[in-house]
């Protein structure tokens, strides 16, 4: 039978693993959210790019001055990476007006926002919605694809709006849905600004990551 303090030493050890999981998914999520690789994030924080998989992994545990060293890489605060951590199951998540997680989207200039209004989504992300605000006129865009459904809704403006060889026009309340593995791209911003949600959802957990 074990001893009182075997029982906690299992405890311990069982907490541990579950925050190094949390804190590899979190750091893991960040850094796609940012678009970086993992050579990327390494090179910023000054460690090599096998500890920082084995991180994300949960293969080692890390000591907090590194995980300061990740943060800053991230561009977050140290607490950041805490957050949420052993939430109660079913846990609600409000994201206030304003309040979105602004990310860093490749093409991403002036006058052109992400805000993602829900992350910290646990190891397997179903789902990213973002708020989308685009001011310039003259912009262009890249063609984005990626795994899973997209669904936009328009909330304010006139856009076109590429998905492969096709164009649609959309304006307030006008919605499109669409394969994120086709090339997809705003082709012309007619009225600004414009604002619109965008809706990715995953189909599988495998398919939630892009390729680093």
């Amino acid at each position: 039978m074990a001893t009182v303090k075997e029982t906690e030493n299992v405890k311990a050890d069982d907490q541990n693993k579950s925050l190094g999981r949390h804190l590899g998914t979190t750091i893991r999520q960040l850094r796609l959210e940012h678009n970086l690789t993992i050579a990327d994030v390494a090179e910023r924080a000054g460690i090599s790019r096998g500890m920082l998989s084995k991180i994300e992994n949960n293969l080692a545990s890390t000591s907090l001055e590194t995980l300061e060293q990740l943060a800053n890489a991230l561009g977050v605060t140290l607490s950041k990476l805490f957050q949420n951590y052993n939430l109660p199951r079913g846990a609600a998540q409000l994201v206030r007006k304003g309040d979105g997680m602004e990310v860093v989207r490749r093409g991403t200039r002036v006058g052109h926002t992400y805000q993602l209004l829900a992350y910290d989504q646990g190891p397997h992300k179903t789902f990213e919605p973002f708020l989308i605000s685009l001011e310039d006129s003259c912009e262009e865009f890249p063609a984005f694809e990626h795994p899973g459904t997209e669904f936009l809704y328009m909330l304010e403006g006139k856009l076109e709006y590429r998905v492969g060889k096709d164009t649609f026009v959309l304006t307030n309340g006008d919605s499109l849905t669409f394969h994120g593995d086709i090339p997809h791209r705003p082709e012309a911003l007619l009225e600004t600004p414009i604002k619109f949600l965008a809706i990715i959802h995953y189909d599988a957990p495998d398919q939630e990551h892009p390729e680093e």
